[in-house]
């Protein structure tokens, strides 16, 4: 496998900040990136196979959307038990793609496993026991989270599970500034300059839109699941599961 390289991308001052995007310089340092920003999400990968041990059933498809370079697909694909299913990991990032490929064919299982390129919103559900939104909604315009949402939950089979994680917002102001300053200093413990943490919340002020944990729950009664629950949640980093 690749070794895994320091996440240098905001380091120096940049004159022109571009919007950030899941391209072949992301691509490359994306472990390191998730394992320094994203409070938990170890714990959040270790659970996702937990949960694919107790939900995923036999014959069906499991859908991991979103899947950047495979870390879910490749925790649901060790502890998988059900016989004749397969795994589809979609991601509309051709660089996140091709390493994903090879991130999964260096561990062998038995499950197997499809990497697509392709859009998640133009993707059809069908005939699924567990779905994995692993911080991908987020990234997608909000006007089309619900109908995306509805399309998982009409995909899925009845005791079907949906595994949202996601950064969230907070409705009181005062919350959301404790919060984001937590995360800050998270980032900064795990060795982010001031000039790094501000240049990346500039490019992705205009990508990344987190919605209010309200905002998720309702839109699982809307789409039709019958049981919603957060299951973890460090500072302003949640993950949800929503059962049909």
């Amino acid at each position: 496998m690749t070794p895994t390289k320091a996440d240098l991308i905001y380091s120096s001052p940049q004159s022109t900040i571009k919007d950030f995007s899941f391209d072949a310089q992301v691509v490359e340092v994306f472990p390191d990136m998730i394992k320094r920003s994203v409070p938990g999400y170890s714990t959040i990968i270790e659970t996702i196979g937990r949960l694919s041990k107790n939900y995923v059933r036999n014959n069906t498809n499991i859908y991991d959307l979103g899947c950047s370079l495979g870390a879910a697909t490749l925790a649901m694909r060790q502890n998988i038990e059900a016989e004749n299913c397969q795994i589809i990991g979609i991601d509309n990032s051709s660089a996140m793609v091709e390493r994903c490929k090879m991130h999964i064919n260096a561990f062998k299982g038995t499950t197997p496993c499809t990497i697509i390129q392709n859009d998640i919103l133009a993707t059809t559900i069908e005939n699924a026991s567990m779905v994995v939104l692993n911080f991908t909604l987020q990234f997608i315009d909000k006007e089309k989270r619900q109908q995306l949402l509805n399309n998982i939950a009409t995909g899925l089979n009845k005791g079907g599970i949906l595994v949202l994680s996601e950064k969230i917002s907070h409705q009181d102001s005062q919350c959301h500034s404790l919060l984001t300053d937590l995360h800050h200093d998270f980032k900064r413990a795990n060795g982010y300059s001031d000039l790094e943490i501000a240049q990346k919340r500039s490019a992705l002020e205009q990508v990344m839109k987190p919605d209010s944990l309200e905002t998720h729950l309702n839109r699982f009664e809307q789409a039709g699941f019958s049981h919603a629950s957060t299951w973890f949640q460090c500072f302003n980093f949640v993950s949800l599961v929503a059962i049909k």
